[in-house]
């Protein structure tokens, strides 16, 4: 599929500074404010965000079947609701704005200082009114990490993981964009095996390298979404910290899995990286066996390469990066866990996030939370600073990052960082 805005050879008349996340080849989607302009969707290139509500207004989108709401909104929701071939458009349009050799816009000062802000001067927000959100288990090595350290390590997956994508529901209201500091989590735990349970704040607060997805409109009640259409039905992704507490989570999860231990706040980055931009970085997925049921087969390449990594910066102390993952590890792929999510006919809505689940590696140093990276605590990280970590302390901020490259193109998603404060009292 050859979609004009991806081409390698575009440059833009809008300067792009070396190694930029933000190339013209990029164009993600998010929603902003400043001190003066309310909030509104926009786009990025390079260190500048586009306002794209402001070019709606200057008549740059004529012919795009997009309404003033579309971009005067605090959501991308309203724009979703155009589907993949509105919001590609609108994409491509932007990429030809900005191309080094159209002019309609870079002549006319006046608009060039209304539409484009330095993004230290923005305020970056949630961009999705996020539905429903589902959080998936999908790289072996890591559901083998934790099959070993809590169960048997020659049965370290459970009879279903080869055959299903497995995903449970988690909590939308807690979902946070990066930025936003959260406070420890409390809750049962039972630090000793014998004993009662007690209240306390957790003593294990783990991040979870993730990725999500995010949706357009799906089918009706009843129907599913096949591996063939399921790209039709997502519009971008994003880099995600499915915050957990594993001392909660030991306690609570049998028989019917995580609660309290995952729906105290999960972040994401707050720029939406469309699909369209991500599709020259596809590539194989790992090879998977036994033969998957008929419903979940697909044709061609379905996983992406993207190159991610996390970095836990004490306070007042320089980042240590402590792991550096791939995307492309993950066993099963999101037009797998679309299909999975929706053959029992479970309806999709425009704005639903999709996790990943924690991408983990074939290396210690690719795991893909402080639980695996740490084993269980009892392999202590070093950082820059000479302090150890076996899980996450009060006052550490944790930052992932990710991006894709091919042919001297550099797609990339920022990042997401949170800091986790004390427990509340």
């Amino acid at each position: 599929m050859e979609i004009a805005a991806n081409n390698p050879s575009l440059k833009s008349w809008v300067e792009v500074p070396e190694n930029s996340d933000f190339p013209i080849q990029n164009l993600p989607f998010g929603i902003f404010k400043t001190n003066q302009l309310t909030a509104r969707v926009g786009s990025r290139i390079g260190d500048m965000v586009i306002d794209l509500k402001s070019l709606f207004v200057l008549g740059y989108f004529t012919n795009l079947p997009f309404e003033m709401k579309d971009f005067d909104s605090q959501t991308l929701n309203s724009l979703m609701k155009k589907g993949k071939k509105g919001t590609r458009d609108l994409r491509n349009r932007l990429s030809k704005l900005l191309e080094i050799g159209h002019t309609d816009l870079k002549i006319n000062e006046h608009h060039v200082d209304q539409v484009f802000i330095p993004v230290d001067q923005v305020e970056m927000l949630l961009p999705v009114e996020i539905g429903d959100y589902t959080d998936f288990y999908s790289s072996r090595e890591h559901a083998t990490n934790v099959g070993t350290m809590f169960r048997d390590p020659n049965n370290a997956l459970l009879p279903n993981w080869l055959w299903i994508p497995v995903g449970y529901h988690g909590r939308s209201s807690s979902v946070i964009v990066s930025g936003v500091d959260i406070h420890r989590p409390k809750g049962q735990i039972r630090p000793i095996a014998t004993e009662d349970p007690i209240l306390s704040a957790s003593q294990r607060v783990d991040f979870e390298l993730e990725m999500g997805f995010i949706t357009y409109d799906g089918k009706p009640l009843g129907d599913s979404i096949s591996t063939e259409e399921s790209e039709d039905f997502i519009f971008g992704m994003c880099l995600f910290n499915d915050w957990s507490a594993r001392d909660i989570q030991t306690w609570e999860y049998v028989p019917l899995g995580p609660f309290l231990a995952k729906n105290f706040a999960s972040s994401m980055s707050p720029w939406i990286v469309t699909l369209d931009a991500l599709e020259p970085f596809r590539i194989e997925g790992p090879k998977q066996e036994p033969e998957v049921l008929s419903y979940l087969k697909f044709e061609g390449k379905k996983s992406y390469d993207i190159q991610l990594e996390v970095a836990l910066k004490p306070e007042l102390v320089e980042e240590t990066t402590i792991c550096k993952s791939n995307f492309k590890y993950m066993y099963w792929n999101m037009s797998q866990q679309l299909a999975h999510h929706t053959i029992n006919g479970c309806n999709i809505r425009c704005g639903d996030l999709m996790g990943s689940g924690t991408i983990s590696g074939p290396t210690p140093d690719s795991y893909g939370s402080m639980l695996e990276l740490s084993w269980k605590g009892e392999k202590p990280l070093t950082l820059k600073d000479g302090t150890e970590r076996k899980f996450v302390k009060d006052n550490d901020t944790v930052i992932m990052r990710g991006h894709a490259e091919k042919d001297n193109v550099r797609v990339g998603f920022g990042e997401v960082r949170s800091k986790l404060l004390p427990a509340k009292n």
